[in-house]
């Protein structure tokens, strides 16, 4: 008889406790306060977990097993991590989001700085599934041409802001909108499709508070400032731009409005990106498996970055599928973690006990947005925020007969917006930092 098959001894609810406590202070005070890295932390974790699950009576084999059945789950997603960095790498080779970025900021007309702002921020977060990108480069830009209009630069932060996090959400490039998917055992169109419920009345809403409050700022006709109109020469002396650009993006809406399977249809549209960057740009096939597997580098252009502003390298200088892997390597740790609390049935037993106090959906979402702001507040870490609350409650949504689909949304809604309000998270850190930055014609020597 296999160790599988003896009975196993049964966990109180101090004992189900003891890993999910372990892991919160291991986060909380090592990462949160020590700095160190989360994936040993999660491991630290996983080995808690594994303590309690060889106590109840498992044996090595039933525990790696459990960790190996929740990352079979999750491979297909993950695979979809993969083939997003992929993406990124070919479609900045061919020059289809340069082309995007290109006649978004050449289209910014001055007495519309805020929406403008608001809107290009979104499509470049959208193309390139980072608002870090997004805010640092293209909105440093914009917040050059803010303060040359003399239009409150709090304001064209919070347009650059909003909109970086809005293309961010619901770009299925994202890493964290693919990690809130796989935390939460839903597929990534399901996922973004469901956020769309609370993203999109907020976005026609801050679109129409940024068309009034531009307006309300206007100066008249007042030219362009430099910093915009170096960036869009910068990217007429690399790429020959031209309208078929846009093919690869136009594949990709288009299989997922006919819900195509994401991942050849991603490599679909790595292929055409790496032919059009051929054809169209010069390049050749080498270096767009180059770009493919190890990222875009602008030093791939004969005249590499001479000439070229230094917000260019910035936003063209990603993609590769080895881009993708250190988040790959947490979605292993984390899992791991996951795999031995599962096989010792803690969560059930907690998941129990909360739902003696926990009597309708409301309550259930209340406590997971209040569980996501506070995992946020303690390890100031967006990841984290999500993989949490998803494993607490991911058996509570389904006992009460709602889709993951509905976790994934609430985690995701919660964990993004709060990470930007605590301004020592690293992203508000880095959200103030990318604000605060002027274009160099605007700058005071103090």
């Amino acid at each position: 008889m296999s160790a599988s098959q003896n009975k196993k001894k049964t966990l109180s609810l101090g004992l189900a406790l003891i890993p999910v406590i372990s892991m919160l202070l291991l986060l909380i005070i090592g990462y949160g306060i020590m700095g160190l890295r989360i994936e040993p932390l999660l491991l630290c974790s996983a080995a808690v977990a594994a303590g309690i699950a060889w106590w109840q009576g498992y044996c090595w084999e039933d525990i790696i097993n459990s960790v190996v059945d929740k990352l079979a789950k999750a491979m297909p997603v993950i695979m979809i991590l993969i083939c997003v960095g992929g993406l990124i790498g070919t479609w900045m080779f061919s020059g289809t989001i340069p082309y995007m970025v290109y006649w978004g900021l050449k289209l910014i007309s001055p007495e519309y700085i805020l929406i403008a702002a608001f809107f290009l921020t979104s499509v470049v977060s959208v193309c390139t599934g980072t608002s870090w990108g997004s805010a640092g480069t293209v909105g440093v830009a914009l917040m050059g041409v803010a303060a040359g209009l003399d239009v409150s630069l709090a304001a064209a932060a919070g347009a650059v802001v909003s909109g970086a996090y809005f293309g961010d959400k619901i770009s299925p490039l994202s890493d964290s909108t693919n990690f809130a998917a796989i935390v939460a055992d839903t597929t990534l169109f399901e996922h973004i499709q469901h956020l769309l419920w609370t993203t999109l009345p907020s976005f026609l809403l801050a679109a129409v508070v940024y068309l009034i409050a531009g307006h309300s700022n206007m100066l008249g006709e007042v030219a362009t400032p430099q910093r915009v109109t170096d960036i869009i020469h910068s990217l007429e002396s690399l790429y020959h731009f031209n309208i078929i650009l846009i093919l690869p993006p136009v594949i990709v809406l288009w299989g997922a409005i006919r819900k195509k399977p994401v991942i050849p249809l991603m490599l679909s549209a790595c292929v055409l990106a790496l032919f059009l960057g051929v054809i169209m740009q010069g390049l050749s096939i080498k270096q767009g498996l180059d770009a493919f597997i190890d990222g875009f580098d602008i030093a791939m252009f004969p005249q590499g970055a001479e000439g070229v502003v230094a917000d260019v390298p910035r936003l063209l200088n990603r993609g590769g599928m080895f881009s993708m892997m250190g988040t790959i390597l947490l979605v292993f740790c984390a899992f791991s973690f996951a795999g031995a609390l599962t096989l010792t049935g803690a969560l059930t037993i907690i998941i129990n006990r909360l739902l003696t106090i926990i009597h309708s959906v409301g309550q259930l979402i209340a406590a997971t947005i209040g569980t996501t702001i506070l995992v946020t507040g303690a390890t100031s870490d967006g990841k984290l925020a999500l993989l949490v609350p998803a494993e607490l409650f991911k058996d509570a949504y389904r006992r009460m007969g709602l889709d993951t689909k509905n976790l994934s949304r609430t985690i995701e809604d919660a964990g993004t917006f709060f990470a930007l309000i605590y301004g020592f998270s690293g992203v508000g850190i880095a959200r103030t930092a990318s604000a605060s930055e002027k274009s160099p014609q605007t700058s005071v020597t103090k």
